[in-house]
């Protein structure tokens, strides 16, 4: 049979990307592409997603105004940062549904849902999640949103 190994990936050099691991368990990962202007958030969501081996990660930016890479990644979930400088989650909508027609869009604030939520999904949002939520929430949304 075959046996797949659940746990945290090797550091160091050996260290796979973790494309090896969809192979094994014979199917895609769900692809996500993070656009947060907090390089620390942006780490700590991107080490809670790949910590689930259907989760993974195609493509980061640190603002709304620089989502060029977002349709060379085809992402299938995008996690959007409503308060990004330059140019916010709200603003960026339009244009990340134009570069990813496939994706689903999850906005995350620490604004409450009573104060952004209506407004995200007003916007075009699949779903809205505060920021304060757990990683753990953050990536069911991802899993239910990229299911295929």
């Amino acid at each position: 049979g075959t046996m797949v190994v659940k746990g945290p990936a090797p550091a160091g050099p050996l260290a796979c990307p973790g494309a090896f691991r969809y192979e094994v368990a014979g199917m895609e990962p769900i692809r996500v592409f993070v656009c947060d202007d907090a390089p620390a958030f942006r780490d700590l969501l991107r080490l809670a997603l790949e910590q689930d081996g259907a989760l993974a990660i195609v493509g980061e930016a640190d603002d709304g105004a620089h989502l060029e890479d977002i349709a060379a990644a085809r992402p299938d979930v995008v996690l959007l940062d409503v308060s990004m400088p330059r140019l916010g989650g709200l603003e960026a909508l339009p244009r990340v549904r134009e570069l990813a027609p496939a994706a689903r869009i999850v906005v995350l604030s620490s604004f409450g849902a009573d104060e952004m939520g209506a407004a995200a999904l007003d916007a075009g949002a699949d779903r809205y999640v505060d920021k304060r939520e757990s990683f753990a929430r953050i990536r069911e949304v991802v899993r239910e949103l990229g299911a295929r």
